[in-house]
């Protein structure tokens, strides 16, 4: 079955060309277009789509906002929510992410890179590029904290090699990419990762990352 996907962004020449480029695919149907949050919502209620390319800054309510309420704490509607942001990063895009967001694409992605966030988002897992990740972090850095603070109780429930599949998912590492590091199968990794959301109570691997930052176990520019 395609996979449906709903446009959310206030500028409708922006819209058009995604659906441009998503309806040329034969596994994506773009079934609906909203200009706002508040329609972005009413449009999730009635057309069920499994993915929301959602942008933050609208009128009326925000990306973020509406990302809370259709994916966000207690909700457990099928929508993932891929949001989209400016090459300079929007402020507002961390916040996004804690709200219940699959991951960020940039708005001036290639085609190819757009279609494949929608797939990666669509099969439940979280696009976190690495690129993006970097200037993310760069941006936030005095944020997040220095390494120097306690560790929180709930990384102590992990094993050695749990924390290691943390840290490179916090780097923003595919599955693949950490079982070529760590010299172990991707079924491996993939069912350390389910582990590491299992015992930190985490949904996905961006809200993963984003603990890893919080808790001080990853710093920025660190390796």
């Amino acid at each position: 079955m395609a996979i449906r996907v709903l446009l959310v962004d206030d500028q409708p020449l922006l819209r058009t060309g995604f659906r441009m480029i998503l309806e040329a695919e034969q596994d994506i149907a773009v079934v609906g277009e909203a200009g706002d949050g508040l329609q972005a919502l009413d449009q999730v209620r009635a057309l069920q789509p499994d993915v929301v390319l959602m942008d933050i800054r609208m009128p009326r309510m925000d990306g973020v906002e509406a990302t809370r309420q259709i994916s966000g704490p207690g909700k457990d509607g099928p929508a993932k929510v891929l949001v989209l942001t400016t090459f300079d990063l929007d402020e507002y895009v961390v916040e996004a992410l804690r709200a219940g967001a699959s991951g960020f694409l940039l708005k001036d992605a290639p085609a190819n890179e757009l279609v494949q966030a929608i797939r990666v988002v669509a099969g439940g897992e979280a696009m976190l590029a690495p690129s993006i990740t970097r200037r993310l972090l760069d941006k936030y850095a005095d944020h997040l904290p220095s390494g120097e603070e306690p560790v929180p109780d709930t990384l102590h429930t992990l094993t050695d090699r749990e924390v290691e599949v943390l840290k490179l998912v916090a780097r923003g590492l595919s599955n693949a990419e950490i079982a070529a590091d760590l010299f172990v199968s991707e079924t491996t990794v993939k069912t350390h990762v389910g582990h590491v959301l299992t015992k930190l109570g985490l949904r996905d691997r961006v809200q993963a990352a984003v603990y890893a930052y919080e808790s001080g176990l990853v710093r920025p520019g660190a390796q």
